[in-house]
C-alpha cells in the first residue's frame, strides 16, 4: 500500500484509465486549471491541473467525469465560472454547480487515502460561505452515489485508485457527517 501521493502517480492512474477509450490525458499545469479538447496543437484531450497539486488533479478529474460528450469538446467544458470574490447570490450559484464534482472528488480522495477538504472557493468574496451547509450538500450527493451507483467513468477511476493505493472498497461509513469533522 502506497501512502505517498505524488502527481506523477495520479497522471499514471488517470492516463491508464482513459487515454485509450477517451483520448484524454491528465497534465500538470503551471498556472490555473483548464480543460482543453484535442486541437491542432495536441491529438489528446487534456485535463490540466494546477501546479502539480494532487488535490487540484482530483478536483479537475471530477469535473471531467461530470462533463458529457458534447461538453468534452469545449474548452473548460463550456462551463460558467466566476472567480473568487463572489457576492452571496453568485456564491450560491457556484455551490450549486460544485456539489456533484466535489462529491466525486471526495469519493476519489477516500479511494486514494488522501484528505478531502470541501472548497467554497470564495476567500475574497463579500459574503462568508456556510462551509458546513455546503459540505452537507456534498455529503448528501456522496450518499446518493453510494446508494444509487457511481457513474461509469468515476467508478473506473475509483477502482484504479483503490487498486493502486490498496484502500478498501468505498462505504458510507468512510464519509463522516460534516458536524463530525
Amino acid at each position: 500500500m502506497s501512502t505517498t501521493h505524488h502527481y506523477d502517480q495520479l497522471i499514471a492512474i488517470f492516463d491508464g484509465c482513459f487515454v485509450d477509450d477517451f483520448q484524454t490525458r491528465l497534465i500538470k499545469g503551471d498556472d490555473e486549471p483548464i480543460y482543453l479538447p484535442a486541437d491542432e496543437t495536441s491529438p489528446w484531450n487534456r485535463v490540466v491541473f494546477a501546479h502539480g497539486y494532487y488535490a487540484s488533479g482530483l478536483h479537475e478529474i471530477s469535473h471531467w467525469c461530470i462533463a458529457g460528450e458534447a461538453r468534452r469538446k469545449l474548452v473548460d467544458f463550456g462551463y460558467w465560472y466566476c472567480p473568487d470574490g463572489r457576492d452571496a447570490q453568485t456564491q450560491s450559484q457556484f455551490e450549486s454547480v460544485e456539489v456533484k464534482p466535489q462529491a466525486l472528488e471526495w469519493l476519489f480522495c477516500v479511494a486514494a487515502g488522501f484528505p478531502f477538504n470541501v472548497s467554497c472557493d470564495n476567500l475574497e468574496g463579500d459574503c462568508e460561505p456556510d462551509r458546513i451547509a455546503f459540505q452537507r450538500k456534498v455529503h448528501a450527493q456522496v450518499m446518493t452515489y453510494l446508494e444509487q451507483g457511481i457513474p461509469l467513468r468515476p467508478a473506473r477511476f475509483i477502482d484504479a485508485l483503490t487498486n493502486y493505493y490498496g484502500t478498501p472498497a468505498l462505504t458510507a461509513a468512510q464519509f463522516p457527517w460534516p458536524e463530525d469533522l
